[in-house]
């Protein structure tokens, strides 16, 4: 199934790159009498996007709660949705891998943007497993997300000028928003003594988060949940949660819970009891309609739960 869904999202690709080079330069869309379609590989985007857009966006996200970027797989109805849009925003930074071809011919037919890779080349991190590898999991950093948000407010301006004004405003208010949620996510982290500031996750997704918040970062696998973790990377991690005592590890709302339950119990049999401190969302956000279910809703989810589950309460 998965071979005919990507036969026919090339088939599909091919055709509209075809049509594309065909017609030459695309005329802008219209939109004084109807709102800009807006495809968005993550939530987290799509949350931007409705932020700044209002009422003059109509946005999908392909990635709904628990959803696995790294893994994903497009659907035929996300072709549908795909083809129908005005302008796409993905994450880039290989997060989406499975995507990228897809995407990139796209391109050549519409605005499709890798928010991602706007951001300047020295603020990304390196990955630790391949060379040349970019950790993609930059919404961790609330500074670095106001970026992403600034450039879907240009993107949105660019297709839809008329409505320059509506969106500089929109972004105007949600970066005074995401300014005073970076300010609760240092306010919360110091509540942490140092020595207790140890975030051991179920993948490797926090790292901007600790670089940004001054936390040291385990994963139980690696910045892609496409490596699984082996018997030596759980006997590795529970040897240093034993040693240092943490007091908590934290699986994720979009991986299976049974490898940090496997952790756990590998810490156990070195005589220390670490308890599971929690959900955190890391490459998905919550259910639409929950406090999770924003940007700003997942953010201080997590690191309340963070805080409190290390500090024992």
């Amino acid at each position: 199934m998965q071979y005919l869904i990507t036969s026919l999202l090339l088939i599909f690709t091919l055709a509209i790159t075809a049509c594309s080079e065909g017609n030459g330069r695309l005329e802008k869309a219209d939109f004084s009498q109807r709102s800009v379609r807006v495809v968005t590989t993550t939530a987290q985007i799509a949350d931007a996007v409705e932020n700044i857009g209002g009422e003059h966006v109509v946005v999908n996200s392909l990635m709904g709660p628990g959803s696995d970027p790294h893994l994903y797989v497009a659907s035929e109805s996300d072709v549908s949705r795909l083809s129908e849009a005005d302008i796409i925003f993905y994450n880039g930074l290989d997060l989406e891998a499975r995507l990228n071809r897809v995407l990139r011919q796209l391109g050549q037919q519409k605005p499709v943007i890798a928010v991602g890779e706007t951001v300047a080349r020295i603020q990304l991190l390196e990955g630790e497993e391949r060379d040349e590898e970019l950790d993609p999991h930059i919404w961790f950093d609330v500074q670095l997300w106001m970026q992403v948000v600034e450039t879907v407010r240009d993107k949105l301006i660019e297709i839809d000028p008329d409505r320059t004004v509506v969106y500089q405003t929109n972004a105007e208010a949600y970066l005074a928003e995401l300014t005073d949620l970076h300010a609760y996510v240092l306010a919360q982290t110091h509540r942490l003594p140092a020595e207790q500031r140890v975030l051991i996750t179920a993948h490797d997704a926090f790292r901007y988060f600790g670089q940004a918040y001054g936390f040291e970062v385990h994963g139980l696998q690696g910045i892609s949940t496409e490596a699984e973790a082996g018997t030596a990377d759980v006997q590795q991690l529970s040897n240093f949660i034993a040693e240092n005592q943490i007091r908590a590890i934290f699986i994720e709302s979009s991986l299976p819970v049974r490898n940090v339950e496997a952790l756990q119990a590998a810490v156990a049999s070195r005589g220390f009891q670490v308890e599971i401190g929690g959900q955190l969302f890391s490459d998905a956000m919550g259910r639409p309609g929950t406090p999770e279910g924003t940007y700003i809703g997942m953010v201080r989810h997590n690191i309340d739960t963070i805080v409190n589950a290390l500090l024992g309460e």
